[in-house]
């Protein structure tokens, strides 16, 4: 017996049936090129369609030339596409799903540095991200828009998609800001009251069921919160899902939130509640006929069919944790939910996203590269061998299970008397615990698969003879030596003055065992990598009641968190926990009781009170094993994840499975 009736319940969308109330709502993949999209990008869809998506909503696409925010952005309004769509839509019908195209357009919310055309908006007023003050657009402009939405319908019936999503209402785009007081100061026939500030959306959809016909899927991706000053509210936002319902355009609503000024509304990370939308997305359910699709940081299917039984509604949206494991249906339909490797919310698609680089996940390796790594890749291996795996971080943990799954005998040792590495450490950190569903997913593998571990235990060079292949995962140590990449040449050298001192300390010490070994109230952090390992330590220490002062070389602390979005989200944190922050500040030396500091622009000198120092300064890679075994003439030795070089989750467990498929 199913356990989720709700989610398996055939659902409805105009005159086409959904074989669930699963829907892959719309997100970027940077797999498109020159506009159009790729063999890597049709995988993707596909292996969500095989995994148990009942519905599909692409990528969104510009509507028209002046929305490109980077190079090679998919253009709906191509006739190019119809081939394309073709090939997708034949692909994705084999597995019974439904395939919807999302024209968009982002409005003041990008630059106009990728194509050189000046952004379009309804008023002149510059988005807080991007900053560039925009064209006021002309009623020709806006015809011109109308014309980009309804060319991207006519093609996306014309290429046999099932339907079309008109985007831009949300997340604060184009037509969200003609929507929206705040971003709408008009005084013609498109501004002013909400007849006419909705005048240009009227016009797309007429447009649209005009090219599509009555038996085309239509539905529109609309706010149900803008959560801003000035911008719409939930009642708002119900309003105008009232009057879209009533042109009879619309087969379905579907609600998200936030705008550029407050993207966390968007794509939360952890520790943001699971389903937070829903509640706004309830407002609007209640005051329409027409299916509605919630969204919000929606992980498991136990959350998802307490919704759809609560009538929060009608369909569940899922973006990052189809990312994570795009057999996410298939899992829950077979009564599989522990087998789900779940999105933990550390935004690292957004963070590949942001570095232009395709898709990715922090523990889904096969995510961007389904052709290679995707399900029902990983071949049995022609000969079984007795593979050891030595560190059980991540990237060895991912090893071992994948070897292990191959047919291969697998030892996975670790030095220490636990499982997890680095990712067990972060995960004792209240913001960090969603991680450790990492490592129960891995740990999950390893029993699945029958890898025999021994915890406690350092193999050496003659103990690893007897095996065939060795994986070298043993990780990296933080270093404490006080340097910055602002003195290369002292990396090697003698120490910061008073850094061998007892009151210093790594992250090692702040989060490698289940209570901090630092001793002391007052604690300065000193942090050089711009990234997340000592906002983690700074508000783990805060949380306990530490005096926390953040020491940067950096002009910004964390500046690395604007790839994830959520900056602001840490940083506003961290100071309400009364986090004190001096930037572009070199620590020069440590005594017992305080350090010195220099400004690294005036060469002031500035004496402050410390009774602890946490150095995080990156880290050393623990290779010494792996060029032991080499230099004893091993015949088959790997090296990967920190051990390689010290990165990032996603970049071991990518070349844990990696090695594990070369053996």
């Amino acid at each position: 017996m199913n356990p989720f009736p709700h989610l398996f319940e055939p659902g409805r969308l105009g005159k086409r049936r959904t074989r669930n109330r699963i829907w892959m709502t719309a997100h970027a993949t940077l797999l498109v090129k020159d506009h159009l999209f790729t063999e890597e990008h049709i995988a993707y869809y596909v292996e969500r369609a095989r995994g148990g998506a009942g519905v599909i909503t692409m990528e969104a696409m510009a509507a028209h030339p002046t929305t490109q925010p980077y190079k090679g952005k998919a253009f709906a309004f191509d006739p190019r596409m119809v081939s394309q769509y073709r090939r997708i839509a034949e692909a994705v019908h084999a597995h019974g799903s439904l395939i919807l195209a999302q024209p968009w357009h982002r409005g003041r919310q990008t630059n106009s540095v990728t194509n050189g055309i000046p952004v379009w908006a309804p008023s002149a007023i510059p988005c807080a991200v991007y900053r560039e003050t925009p064209h006021v657009m002309t009623r020709e402009d806006i015809a011109e828009i109308v014309e980009g939405y309804r060319l991207s319908a006519r093609y996306a019936r014309e290429g046999g998609l099932d339907g079309i999503e008109v985007h831009g209402m949300a997340h604060g785009y184009l037509l969200n800001q003609f929507l929206s007081p705040a971003t709408n100061h008009r005084e013609d026939e498109y501004g002013g009251s909400l007849e006419n500030r909705l005048r240009i959306v009227m016009q797309i959809l007429d447009a649209t069921r005009a090219e599509t016909g009555p038996d085309f899927v239509v539905g529109v991706r609309i706010n149900s919160d803008d959560g801003m000053e000035g911008g719409l509210g939930p009642e708002d936002w119900a309003e105008i899902a009232r009057r879209l319902e009533a042109t009879g355009h619309l087969d379905y609503i579907s609600c998200s939130q936030g705008t550029y000024l407050n993207r966390m509304m968007i794509y939360p990370t952890s520790p943001e509640a699971h389903g937070y939308q829903v509640p706004a997305t309830r407002v609007v359910k209640r005051a329409v006929g027409l299916p509605v699709v919630a969204v919000g940081r929606i992980i498991m299917p136990e959350e998802a069919e307490g919704f759809l039984a609560g009538g929060d509604c009608d369909f569940i949206g899922l973006s990052r944790a189809l990312i994570a494991d795009p057999m996410w249906g298939m899992k829950a339909e077979q009564g599989r939910s522990e087998d789900i490797r779940p999105c933990v919310g550390a935004n690292w698609c957004m963070e590949s996203i942001f570095a232009q680089a395709p898709i990715a996940c922090i523990h889904n390796p096969a995510a961007g590269a389904e052709a290679e790594l995707g399900e029902g890749t990983l071949r049995p291996a022609k000969t079984a061998k007795r593979v050891a795996v030595v560190g059980a971080g991540p990237a060895g943990m991912q090893a071992a299970a994948s070897a292990a799954r191959r047919g291969h005998e697998v030892v996975l040792f670790e030095q220490r008397a636990e499982l997890g590495g680095q990712v067990a450490w972060w995960s004792r950190a209240t913001v960090r615990k969603e991680l450790r569903a990492i490592l129960t997913h891995l740990e999950r593998l390893l029993r699945l698969a029958k890898v025999e571990i021994r915890l406690g235990h350092a193999p050496g060079e003659a103990e690893l003879a007897g095996f065939d292949s060795v994986i070298v995962a043993t990780g990296s140590t933080p270093l404490r030596h006080g340097w910055t990449p602002l003195r290369p040449d002292r990396w090697a050298g003698a120490p910061l003055p008073g850094a061998d001192l007892p009151h210093v300390y790594t992250l090692a010490d702040v989060l490698g065992a289940p209570q901090p070994l630092v001793e002391g109230e007052r604690v300065v952090i000193y942090d050089s990598i711009g990234g997340r390992q000592a906002m983690v330590a700074a508000d783990h220490l805060a949380e306990l009641g530490r005096k926390v002062s953040f020491v940067t070389t950096l002009g910004q602390p964390g500046p690395n968190l604007a790839a994830s979005r959520d900056w602001g989200k840490v940083y506003g944190r961290l100071r309400r926990m009364g986090v004190q922050f001096r930037t572009d500040r070199e620590l020069v030396a440590v005594a017992a009781g305080e350090v010195t500091e220099r400004d690294l622009y005036t060469k002031e000198l500035f004496t402050e009170p410390a009774d602890a120092v946490v150095m995080v300064l990156g880290s050393s890679a623990q290779d010494s094993l792996f060029h032991r075994l080499k230099a004893a003439g091993h015949a088959d030795v790997h090296l990967i994840g920190d051990a390689m070089a010290p990165r990032r989750v996603s970049d071991a467990i990518r070349e844990g499975e990696r090695a594990a498929r070369r053996l």
